[in-house]
């Protein structure tokens, strides 16, 4: 399975509720598909480089994160698809950071999770709650 870097600029909203939902959805669909998510990373609220509108009003504000996972090309394109049919997502991209599993484990710094507690599911970061 690829290893893939997916960064996503989706819709400020003061509740994180929002980005939350759209997190957990995005690492459930890698799982239920047989991936595995790596990491996850909130980067912050920043101010867009330009204004952004994508299904709604033209947004100045957007909350960037990451996440890194191993999946099959396929789970990844369902991924997207669900993405930009996601009224709260501005925009995103994947990058495939290996091809093989091999060449992704000779980078440890790439599967060390960070800022995660344990709790039900794996996907609590201390930015969402």
């Amino acid at each position: 399975m690829p290893f893939y870097q997916l960064l996503c600029i989706s819709t400020h909203y003061s509740q994180y509720k929002f980005i939350r939902t759209l997190v957990k959805t995005s690492a459930m669909h890698i799982f239920d598909s047989g991936g595995v998510v790596r990491d996850i990373k909130f980067l912050g609220t920043r101010i867009l480089p330009s204004k952004m509108k994508r299904h709604t009003k033209a947004q100045t504000l957007g909350d960037y994160w990451t996440m890194e996972f191993d999946a099959n090309p396929r789970t990844m394109d369902e991924l997207q698809k669900r993405l930009r049919q996601d009224p709260t997502v501005l925009r995103s991209t994947t990058l495939k950071l290996g091809s093989q599993l091999m060449e992704s484990i000779q980078n440890p710094s790439k599967t060390r999770l960070h800022g995660f507690r344990t709790g039900d599911t794996g996907l609590d970061h201390h930015r969402y709650q």
